[in-house]
């Protein structure tokens, strides 16, 4: 089963974050990790110049293209906004997508919302903690090996 990451990877904590998830992913059996943080080398980036974008697109497009399920971080007072798109793309592709939320703070429009109702609808689950996250990964992992595509 292939995973696809999303989440922000702007600040030092949440590169960190996310190296972290994806080496927690990649260590269940049957399930291969990848994370945009992984496609891009960011010396490389600033020489490329505008192409730089168009790089970068493309390569969580196809990312997300050869992925199985979608894990979206979301994270913070507002979800990150290439973290929703990538989302939006996977809900309208049929691309199962499931989110991990483990900031305390409500963000969402409504007082049963932990974020913006069009992204948490958009998602078939949202975990509080990694180890749910894991867990649920670990339980689904082995079908889709076992079904000839993992």
């Amino acid at each position: 089963m292939r995973v696809y990451l999303a989440g922000p990877l702007f600040t030092l904590a949440e590169r960190r974050f996310m190296a972290h998830l994806r080496d927690r992913v990649a260590a269940l059996p049957g399930v291969a990790a990848l994370w945009p943080g992984d496609l891009f080398v960011d010396d490389d980036l600033p020489a490329m110049g505008s192409a730089a974008k168009e790089h970068i697109f493309r390569g969580c497009l196809t990312g997300l293209a050869g992925s199985d399920l979608v894990v979206a971080v979301i994270d913070g007072p507002q979800v990150d906004d290439g973290t929703a798109w990538e989302v939006g793309y996977a809900h309208a592709r049929g691309l199962p997508a499931w989110g991990l939320r483990t900031d305390f703070r409500v963000a969402g429009d409504t007082a049963h919302s932990l974020v913006n109702c069009m992204i948490e609808c958009s998602l078939e689950k949202t975990f509080r903690d990694v180890d749910g996250l894991l867990a649920a990964l670990a339980a689904v992992a082995p079908q889709a090996a076992g079904d000839g595509d993992g």
